[in-house]
């Protein structure tokens, strides 16, 4: 009879742990095909529409169950606009398919829906019949090194995209932080 007062509360222990280790895993999707973005990066270049300086970071959050992009470009004065600064925040996450989305806002008031792909990892806005079409893509070149091409299809053309800013960038330190 003592057996079975000990065991029933130990197999209940078990069962609890068992659901609470599953529920855990379930909330917590995969992100090892992004971990080659986690960390801070400086870019370099950037061409058009003018030279600047910037830089971003990738890191988790939510205990692992988002990825969040934070990115700031500053841009020098020139002969037809003075200096500025560009701030934008990007939330990743995963659908309950597992399919991978992002929603952007930056300082100039864009919103933007992307959907993901994964050879590299590209952005592609969602179409909108009153807006052009935005892609932007990272390309592990590197541990350290990534190349980032930002495209803009124009407004009634969604796939005619154009190269708007290509740049590189180096990871200025690399976070992985298993408590998060």
């Amino acid at each position: 009879m003592k057996i079975k007062i000990f065991i029933l509360p130990l197999l209940a222990l078990f069962i609890l742990t068992s659901v609470l280790s599953a529920q855990q895993t379930k909330n917590n999707p995969n992100w090892d095909s992004w971990n080659f973005l986690l960390g801070e990066w400086i870019g370099e270049g950037g061409g058009d529409p003018g030279k600047g300086v910037g830089g971003f970071s990738f890191y988790l959050d939510l205990q692992k169950t988002i990825l969040i992009r934070k990115n700031y470009a500053q841009y020098p004065a020139t002969t037809d606009r003075p200096a500025f600064r560009h701030d934008d925040l990007m939330v990743i996450y995963k659908n309950k398919d597992n399919s991978t989305r992002a929603t952007y806002w930056d300082n100039e008031g864009h919103v933007i829906n992307y959907s993901t792909e994964t050879n590299s990892v590209i952005f592609l806005s969602d179409l909108s019949p009153a807006s052009p079409r935005f892609r932007l893509t990272y390309t592990k070149r590197g541990k350290d090194t990534l190349n980032i091409l930002f495209e803009i299809a124009p407004h009634g053309k969604p796939d005619a995209f154009s190269k708007y800013i290509e740049a590189t960038a180096h990871r200025k330190w690399y976070l992985i932080n298993k408590s998060l």
